[in-house]
């Protein structure tokens, strides 16, 4: 059987890295992975988007509208942008975060009022702010890696060899503090 998880977000958040991660995890535990990125206009605010397909045996790496087990979305703009990609019975996390596109920014359109609540009543949402637990433990830009370790847990991914695959991926000096982030998003989800 094959599982699909898309990872939405805004250029700058880490969604590569964390689909690095979570892919390099999924092969070592000998899983046939494959993945496929979209940056848009990520250096400029863009979205970018990233399908992780796995399983016995993946033919293709690209997930179509209604086939995605889970959606984690770094952004929640982004959010109801993908929603479509949900699955019937599939589960989103949503990062209860704002970055403002540039039409936002030029004060052209308001950023969009009660997504959230809109999310609530499409499908099964788990919603928390990663960027506070975050900066709890001392980094902003380690939200990518909890949104990681949310997304492990509602997949029921959590035997897998986390650790090594953050050391494998990550700069050693930060390797300790983007566990100690994998495990507080691993918390989030019951």
């Amino acid at each position: 059987m094959v599982k699909n998880i898309l990872l939405v977000g805004v250029g700058g958040q880490g969604t590569i890295l964390a689909s690095k991660i979570l892919s390099s995890a999924l092969l070592e535990a000998g899983y046939d992975v494959k993945m496929s990125e979209v940056h848009g206009m990520a250096q400029r605010g863009g979205s970018v988007t990233t399908q992780i397909r796995f399983g016995t045996k993946v033919h293709s790496p690209i997930i179509g509208k209604g086939e995605a087990d889970i959606v984690v979305s770094f952004e929640k703009m982004e959010a109801i942008r993908w929603v479509d990609y949900l699955k019937k019975g599939g589960k989103m996390v949503v990062n209860d975060y704002e970055i403002p596109s540039a039409p936002i920014l030029t004060g052209k359109v308001q950023y969009p009022t009660g997504i959230l609540q809109e999310l609530r009543e499409k499908v099964d949402v788990m919603i928390f702010n990663a960027p506070n637990i975050a900066k709890e433990l001392g980094n902003i830009k380690i939200m990518n890696i909890v949104l990681l370790g949310a997304l492990v847990k509602a997949m029921r991914l959590q035997d897998l060899d986390w650790e090594k695959a953050i050391r494998n991926n990550i700069r050693e000096k930060l390797a300790e503090l983007n566990i100690r982030a994998f495990n507080k998003g691993v918390q989030q989800i019951k």
